[in-house]
C-alpha cells in the first residue's frame, strides 16, 4: 500500500517537485497533482502506483510498512561495498 503522505515525503527527502516525479515515473503530472492532496492509500490503477513506487526507489527511496507506528520513508541505505 502506498500513501500520498508517502509520495509527498518522498519528493520532500529528494527535493523533487511533482513535475520531476511525474518525468521520473511516467505518470502525468495531472495525475499526481489528483493523487497528492487525498488522505489515506493512493486509489489508482496498479500501473500508475507501481510507476510511482519504481521511480521514488530507484531514486534511492525505501518505502516503511504500517507496523504499529506508521508508514513512511526514509532514505534506504547504501549497499556495503567489499
Amino acid at each position: 500500500m502506498l500513501t500520498s503522505d508517502q509520495i509527498r515525503a518522498a519528493r520532500a527527502l529528494l527535493k523533487w517537485d511533482q513535475k520531476a516525479l511525474a518525468q521520473a515515473s511516467k505518470v502525468s503530472l495531472a495525475t499526481i497533482k489528483r493523487l497528492e492532496p487525498l488522505s489515506g492509500p493512493i486509489i489508482a490503477n496498479a500501473v500508475t502506483i507501481d510507476a510511482l513506487r519504481r521511480a521514488l526507489e530507484a531514486a534511492g527511496i525505501e518505502f516503511i510498512p504500517e507496523n504499529g507506528g506508521g508508514a513512511g520513508v526514509r532514505f534506504r541505505k547504501p549497499a556495503a561495498s567489499d
